[in-house]
């Protein structure tokens, strides 16, 4: 068989973290570096526009023609750039009045600054450049600024060198998140070690003092599963400790009875012994029946029993049709009653377990009822009801509750039994979601109901 691929809740944990930071760590990285590209941009775009609009300033409109008088000096300053080369022009139309022919009127990354100013990249004298032109106001006059690019690439890299710490963040977070994840598993870890120790020594209850309060619920899940199987392995021990008990009795009779039958001296003394022995082996057979239907009204267990839709009506005459014939050699008359005008009465249920308790009811009223008397099997459906009445002498006020538990007998009762039968119907009941009432029955002994929910 191909082992199972089971997954690592730590790794899935830490990779579930891990990338979504390292995504934002460089969804930052790219927004950061195309912020400073804008940032560099936008302030030298700015310098090479002041020093355009200077320029602008000086232009002067006379005779209908645009003229500038600019000195040597002025033109040295403009021009003055430890890093980079700067050239300027001033057009009046097509005709340059001022500065360096042949500086690019267009170019590529052109961004415009209000109406009269623009800035784009070109080449001009073999260099990549900068170029700034501004309209001076005055018609057909304009006035461009080119500067070399070296200061903005400088500017550009000392800004980009702020980010190298970037690499350096992510190996930190991968290192925090690593660490948080294994800190946070920890307790998980440590849980389960403590659990496996505790439940190879006993099926105590684990302090949940120090569990952190996610892992709370998870902690007291296992706890309630210990408290449930301590209760099922409890309920085992006195289950085969009552088995025991209850079995050691017949059996003990049973041997007895196979010693004086092998002891007998005739015939007729041996056949006296054997039915002794049927009548014992006939209880002891109940009795392991009525054992086994305990055995498997364990609540946990029966919480696996499925249910199906059932008509009370016709289990009811199934059981009284197994009981007729020992009805009839007991000189019982065994009646069935409905009112239901021969609708069936559904509930949901189990069939097997639902016979049973009916089951021990009329053996009780069967056993109670003198030669001649009646037992009669009643159904009706609102609510649904099965009700089983015996013509015995009934149950005293004060056993009316101890006559349900396990081998409880009443005063009244009469020849041999386990005292299980009535545990057995209270079970089965509480199982279904249904109740068992008893009351004084019209044919003068006891009445039993099993109630059930509409």
């Amino acid at each position: 068989m191909k082992p199972v691929a089971r997954r690592w809740l730590q790794r899935e944990l830490q990779w579930r973290l891990a990338l979504p930071v390292l995504g934002m760590v460089l969804v930052g990285g790219l927004f950061s570096a195309l912020g400073t590209e804008y940032l560099v941009d936008k302030v030298f775009d700015r310098w090479l526009f002041d020093a355009a609009r200077s320029l602008a300033a000086e232009v002067r409109h006379e005779g209908g023609r645009a003229q500038i008088a600019l000195s040597h000096q002025a033109e040295t300053m403009l021009l003055y750039d430890v890093v980079d080369h700067v050239d300027f022009a001033v057009l009046d139309g097509d005709r340059l009045l001022a500065g360096s022919p042949g500086i690019p009127l267009s170019g590529s990354n052109e961004r415009r600054y209000g109406a009269t100013s623009r800035a784009f990249d070109a080449v001009y004298g073999g260099h990549e450049v900068r170029v700034a032109w501004v309209d001076t106001g005055t018609p057909a006059a304009r006035v461009g600024v080119a500067e070399t690019l070296k200061k903005r690439a400088q500017t550009r890299r000392d800004l980009l060198l702020v980010f190298l710490p970037l690499g350096l963040v992510v190996v930190l977070a991968a290192f925090v998140v690593a660490r948080g994840v294994r800190r946070t598993v920890s307790p998980l870890e440590t849980l389960a070690a403590r659990w496996n120790q505790r439940a190879h020594l006993s099926l105590d209850a684990m302090p949940t003092d120090e569990v952190p309060r996610e892992l709370l619920p998870f902690a007291t899940a296992l706890n309630d599963m210990l408290q449930r199987l301590r209760g099922v392995l409890e309920r085992e021990q006195r289950f085969a400790s009552t088995a025991a008990h209850q079995l050691r009795t017949p059996l003990t009779a049973l041997q007895l009875g196979l010693a004086r039958a092998a002891e007998a001296s005739d015939l007729a003394s041996a056949r006296g012994v054997l039915e002794e022995l049927g009548e014992t082996t006939q209880r002891t057979a109940r009795l392991v029946q009525q054992l086994l239907a305990l055995s498997r009204l364990d609540p946990e267990l029966a919480k696996t029993t499925a249910f199906s839709r059932l008509d009370v009506q016709a289990l009811a005459h199934a059981v009284g049709l197994a009981y007729q014939d020992v009805a009839a050699d007991r000189g019982i008359r065994l009646e069935f009653e409905e009112t239901t005008d021969g609708l069936p009465v559904l509930i949901r249920g189990q069939a097997e377990l639902i016979s049973e308790a009916l089951g021990n009811l009329v053996d009780n009223a069967l056993r109670y009822t003198p030669a001649g008397g009646l037992v009669r099997i009643a159904v009706s459906a609102a609510p649904p009801t099965l009700a089983v009445h015996d013509g015995g002498p009934g149950v005293p006020e004060h056993e009316k509750e101890r006559i349900f538990e396990r081998f409880a007998r009443g005063s009244t009762a009469q020849g041999a039994g386990t005292g299980l039968g009535l545990a057995i119907v209270k079970e089965i009941a509480e199982l279904h979601g249904a109740t068992v009432r008893l009351a004084r029955s019209p044919c003068g002994g006891a009445l039993f109901s099993l109630v059930f929910e509409a």
